[in-house]
């Protein structure tokens, strides 16, 4: 059997690890001042100035239906570069806390539980172990559907080019 390492920023919200390709992040920051948009979806909590351009920043737990809480010391925003529909967005996700980068055995990862699973299915790649640890393994283009992006965008004040398609 072949080992397909692959690795992966793991980071925490509430009790769950989950983990995203470490070749989707930018970089990992402290949270720092967020400017609300009035217009944007209850999960957006803003957007922060990164060598000065406008991100948008989304509450993660918000995003997976799990209750607010206030920001803490390890809170941190995870800078994502995700393709959707053909076009390179870059995003701020909130998370509860960023552990540490994994290398992960693709062929033994297993698909998401069909039943009693709390997280919508399409959002997740895959489960992987790490001794004990179950990690779920984030799709993040699947997380932020275009539609809602686009909307994020907006919100964030990008202007983006109509595709001639």
């Amino acid at each position: 059997m072949v080992m397909e390492l692959a690795q992966y920023m793991t980071f925490k919200l509430g009790n769950e690890l989950f983990a995203i390709g470490v070749g989707q992040v930018r970089e990992v920051l402290e949270v720092s001042t967020i400017t609300r948009v009035p217009t944007a979806p209850e999960y957006m909590r803003g957007v922060v100035n990164v060598r000065g351009k406008a991100i948008p920043v989304v509450d993660l737990r918000l995003r997976f239906g799990l209750p607010v809480v206030p920001d803490t010391v390890s809170t941190r925003i995870v800078v994502m570069e995700l393709v959707l529909d053909g076009e390179v967005t870059v995003l701020g996700g909130i998370a509860d806390s960023v552990h540490e980068v994994i290398e992960l055995d693709e062929s033994t990862m297993n698909p998401p539980p069909r039943i009693a699973m709390r997280w919508k299915t399409e959002f997740i790649r895959g489960m992987g172990r790490r001794g004990d640890d179950f990690i779920i393994v984030l799709d993040v283009n699947a997380v932020f559907a275009s539609d809602e992006v686009a909307l994020i965008g907006q919100a964030a004040g990008e202007e983006h080019e109509p595709s001639l398609s």
